[in-house]
């Protein structure tokens, strides 16, 4: 499945302490970069959020940041990553 710019998911990652695969991703895109926030399966089971952002096809080696008049378009996004919207949701509910 296809995100906004493109991207496949699921699609595989690799980082020194293990792997696995993108499985949801949802974004918005700004006139400047593309705020993203990833769903990582690790080949274990475990889930992880990752906060990213893109430059074109580039992935930003930064912090996300995202002004909140796109607030709107992530949240629409997470209605087809049910499973990240399942995590931000709990993280929210915790901080209540």
């Amino acid at each position: 499945m296809p995100t906004l710019s493109g991207r496949i998911i699921p699609r595989p990652f690799k980082m020194h302490w293990g792997a696995g695969n993108v499985v949801e991703e949802v974004s918005a895109e700004t006139p400047y970069h593309e705020p993203t926030i990833q769903l990582l399966e690790f080949d274990d089971g475990s889930l992880t959020l990752r906060f990213c952002y893109y430059h074109g096809p580039r992935f930003g080696r930064g912090p996300m940041m995202i002004d909140g008049a796109y607030l709107p378009q992530l949240a629409e996004a997470l209605q087809d990553a049910p499973r990240t919207h399942a995590l931000l949701k709990q993280l929210v509910e915790m901080a209540e």
